[in-house]
């Protein structure tokens, strides 16, 4: 288990992670989303102890990650793949992460196999694809055989047969009992891999819940009519979020539709279309986070 507890990080002026307090519970893939800079990797990175906190507290299994004294053998990570000196051969990489933590060199093989790097074994790292170089990194979050992964962005430089393999593997590994985190920016891969949802912005807590909250039947509204535009501003005023598409379709947040349908008969809108629908992971996440971009281009 992952436990942070009012977890703080100040660069000078900047608030990097703000009171930060939420659990990773073992037996689950746990999602960590946000947008660019809403401190993700900071907390994973104080997590491990590559950063220290502010203030607060991030503990695995009720240790701070120093006082492990075998780290690889009780946490597993992924934050950087490229992270591998580059005249290395991926065999000798992760045999010298293996003597660090005492783990026999059989463990080695098997991790080439598991990953499907038994071939490239003795490749140089720096001539890896960056597919390559993520297998290489994810086998070595797994030489240890923690029950404890952190894995940051797993699915970067993959292919489609890769993003299968791993999206199997996470789940497995957390079927397994072993407590999962995973950060990603693929809303559809977290839609298909993760149990739970553990959502920032500016580095403060979101959202905490299970995948199915984020996702509910009902929790919007697609709306037609001719008079989409004025309707729209009336829905908004009511204390609705609207989204505009095209030839008079909104889509509607924030409001159930019975309670549409009413504010349309009492404001006298003809609707030609009202259908509670299923909200996408990512819709739910773009309406989460709206006020906590920091870094957003121009519509």
């Amino acid at each position: 288990m992952i436990q942070l507890t009012g977890l703080t990080k100040r660069h000078g002026a900047v608030l990097a992670v703000d009171d930060l307090t939420f659990t990773v519970r073992p037996g689950l893939v746990t999602g960590f989303l946000g947008p660019n800079g809403a401190g993700k990797s900071t907390t994973m990175r104080m997590i491990l102890g590559l950063d220290l906190p502010t203030s607060g507290t991030a503990t695995v299994n009720g240790r701070l990650h120093r006082d492990l004294p075998h780290p690889l053998r009780e946490v597993g990570s992924l934050l950087e793949a490229q992270a591998v000196h580059p005249h290395r051969t991926a065999r000798k990489h992760l045999l010298y992460l293996a003597q660090t933590n005492k783990l026999p060199p059989a463990r080695v093989d098997e991790v080439l196999d598991l990953v499907g790097l038994t071939d490239a074994a003795n490749r140089r790292a720096g001539a890896f694809s960056l597919g390559m170089g993520q297998r290489l990194g994810i086998a070595a979050a797994l030489l240890g055989d923690p029950p404890v992964l952190l894995l940051d962005e797993p699915v970067n430089g993959l292919d489609p047969e890769g993003v299968l393999w791993i999206r199997t593997l996470i789940r497995r590994l957390a079927a397994e009992g072993r407590t999962v985190l995973v950060s990603s920016h693929l809303m559809s891969e977290m839609a298909l891999t993760a149990d739970r949802l553990v959502v920032i912005g500016k580095g403060r807590l979101i959202a905490e819940a299970d995948i199915g909250e984020f996702t509910e039947d009902g929790s919007a509204v697609l709306v037609r009519t001719p008079e989409a535009a004025s309707f729209a501003r009336r829905l908004e005023l009511s204390g609705a979020h609207v989204q505009a598409g095209r030839d008079g379709e909104i889509v509607v947040t924030g409001m159930t539709a019975p309670d549409v349908g009413r504010l349309a008969a009492v404001e006298g809108v003809p609707l030609f279309e009202l259908t509670p629908r299923r909200t996408s992971l990512e819709e739910a996440f773009m309406e989460l986070t709206r006020d906590s971009v920091e870094y957003g281009g121009t519509r």
